[in-house]
C-alpha cells in the first residue's frame, strides 16, 4: 500500500479544524494534526507577504489524494490553496495498517 503524508495550511484554527475534521469524517484521512501559529513567508499577487497559519499534517494513502485536493479545494478558504504530498517511505507496521482501515479503499 502507498501511504502519503499531505502538508495542508490553513488561515486559522477553526478552519484547519473543520477541513481536518471533515477529511477524518469522510474516511479520506485517517489522522491529522494540527500545528498552530506557523509563520509562512510567500510570493503572492507580486509582492513578498507573510501570514500566521495553522499546519495540517495528514496521513493517508496515495490513491486518494485526487479526491483530498478536489474536498479541500471545496472548502478551504484560500485561492490557491497549499497542499502538498509527500510520500510515506516506513512506519509502525501496527500504524499503517490502522491507516489502511481507516480510510476508504
Amino acid at each position: 500500500m502507498d501511504f502519503i503524508i499531505i502538508l495542508i495550511t490553513a488561515g486559522s484554527s477553526e478552519e484547519a479544524t473543520k477541513i481536518a475534521a471533515s477529511l477524518v469524517n469522510h474516511h479520506l484521512a485517517a489522522c491529522v494534526n494540527l500545528v498552530p501559529s506557523i509563520k509562512s513567508i510567500f510570493f503572492w499577487e507580486g509582492k513578498t507577504d507573510q501570514a500566521t497559519e495553522v499546519l495540517l499534517i495528514i496521513k493517508s494513502k496515495k490513491h486518494l489524494l485526487g479526491k483530498i485536493i478536489e474536498h479541500v479545494k471545496k472548502i478551504h478558504s484560500y485561492t490557491v490553496p497549499e497542499i502538498i504530498a509527500l510520500p510515506l517511505i516506513g512506519g509502525s507496521e501496527d500504524y499503517l495498517k490502522w491507516i489502511e482501515e481507516n480510510t476508504i479503499s
